[in-house]
């Protein structure tokens, strides 16, 4: 487990990171989410020790990031911000180093290479200069010397940054196959990845924890969870009307209309009366009235419109959780 406690850092009077605490267990992919300048790279840097932190402290596996620093550095794999490398070295050349530094040698050091090497499919560039290669391989081989020593606990920083679409789903794919035996942590901008990767998600603004529950639990927050979306044939029928006298529905909104039909949002007057038999209802009830539904389905709240409430300046942290 990653455990850090009231963990805070400050540069002069300004709180880059105010008195944070959570822990991430193993098997749980956790992400780390928040605008720029709200303090989720400074949390990393201080979990894994490379930031010494104000107040508090973490813990990894054991092993406390300030009374046995080394202890605790062994066992994270750590990829930064930027990725960094030494530019002039091979890609073989910098994980080997990397390896060296773990306390890899002989065979087991070149199995290792080789194996992270295929892993990372990074074979191809293996003779390449790190400075030669384009921002996406460069960003595969920082990945790669972060797992390279297969580390109980990974920290990482945007680990997609830079790669094209079929590099982020590789790596994607990586991060859940391996989070089956490990604790992993990851910041992103990216709102699609915490869906398609993350188990729980922590949003972070202006140095303090706003939220901190599963993607399905931050998407039931918004105001678009639980609604009903449909686009329905007008066919000289008042549609309005028709919809305003379903006893389910609360409000209806128009999102788009053209000449022959319309898209509306239905918000019922219970949270989440519209799901399995209460959606049938109402379809059943257009059709009755003589109303053809062309397509529909069921909202299930969007992170980026809770991202936006909760990092607002006026969300009160009370709410958290």
């Amino acid at each position: 487990m990653i455990e850090a406690t009231h963990l805070s850092k400050y540069f002069g009077e300004t709180a880059a990171v105010d008195d944070i605490s959570f822990s991430v267990g193993r098997g749980e992919v956790l992400g780390f989410l928040g605008p720029n300048a709200a303090g989720k790279s400074t949390t990393m840097r201080m979990i894994t020790g490379f930031l010494a932190p104000t107040s508090g402290t973490a813990v990894i596996g054991g092993s406390d990031i300030i009374k046995d620093s080394l202890g605790a550095r062994k066992k994270i794999g750590y990829l930064p911000e930027n990725a960094p490398a030494y530019p002039d070295m091979t890609v073989s050349g910098f994980l080997g180093f990397i390896a060296g530094i773990r306390g890899f040698s002989g065979e087991t050091k070149r199995g290792c290479i080789e194996e992270t090497l295929e892993r990372c499919f990074l074979s191809d560039v293996r003779h390449q200069t790190i400075n030669t290669l384009s921002k996406g391989y460069k960003q595969r081989v920082c990945f790669a010397q972060s797992i390279l020593h297969d580390p109980e606990y990974l920290i990482m920083d945007e680990p997609t940054d830079g790669l094209d679409p079929n590099q982020k789903y590789e790596v994607r794919a990586m991060i859940r196959e391996m989070a089956r035996s490990k604790t992993i942590i990851i910041s992103t901008h990216i709102l699609e990845e915490v869906e398609q990767v993350c188990t729980r998600a922590i949003i972070i603004a202006r140095g303090r924890i706003v939220a901190d529950d599963t993607p399905e639990g931050l998407r039931e927050r918004s105001g678009l969870h639980g609604a009903m979306c449909l686009t329905i044939r007008k066919e000289g029928k008042d549609l309005v009307q028709g919809i305003q006298e379903l006893p389910e529905i609360d409000r209806m909104k128009v999102v788009s209309e053209s000449e022959f039909d319309m898209t509306v949002r239905l918000f019922p007057k219970d949270a989440g009366s519209l799901h399995d038999s209460g959606a049938d209802r109402v379809l059943r009830c257009l059709v009755e009235k003589g109303f053809s539904v062309e397509t529909f389905f069921m909202e299930k709240g969007r992170l980026d419109e809770v991202f936006r409430m909760v990092t607002r300046p006026d969300f009160s942290t009370d709410r958290v959780g």
